[in-house]
């Protein structure tokens, strides 16, 4: 048994492609429409699994974009999404630039969690050893559910 990919529902391409690619770094490697389905899939790729070249060998992560609208509620029982990061605080840095809450800030130096627009959560861990707690991280509270 091998793990491939984790599904998760979009309503809106542009901004989830924003959002996975733009922001946390995701490569798409892969995407199909159904025509008699009436939906698109569109597969990413880490960034570490793409320079490595093993993208297509990798947990991808699957958006599926329903082209008849639905309204998606936030059941908590999905969990999150965990992906390593080289630096925490800068990843947390760059998406608070972009306009992204860190909904739970990395105050321990090793974990964040972010919520993409469909308000899926991410967790993000530092990779390594965990880096000394610092401002304006340690003193940042929660903001929202993550």
């Amino acid at each position: 048994m091998r793990y491939l990919h984790t599904m998760v529902r979009i309503s809106d391409i542009d901004r989830s492609l924003e959002f996975y690619c733009k922001h946390m770094g995701m490569t798409e490697v892969r995407r199909s429409e159904s025509q008699t389905g009436r939906f698109t899939l569109i597969f990413l790729a880490a960034s570490e699994d793409v320079e490595a070249g093993r993208a297509n060998a990798a947990p991808l992560l699957e958006l599926t974009y329903n082209w008849d609208p639905e309204t998606y509620g936030g059941g908590r029982n999905f969990g999150h999404l965990a992906y390593e990061v080289d630096d925490i605080y800068q990843t947390c840095q760059r998406l608070m630039d972009a306009g992204i809450t860190i909904n739970r800030p990395p105050r321990d130096g090793r974990m964040a969690f972010v919520k993409s627009p469909d308000n899926i959560s991410f967790e993000l861990l530092q990779k390594g050893e965990s880096k000394a707690p610092a401002e304006p991280w340690a003193s940042m509270e929660n903001t929202g559910s993550w």
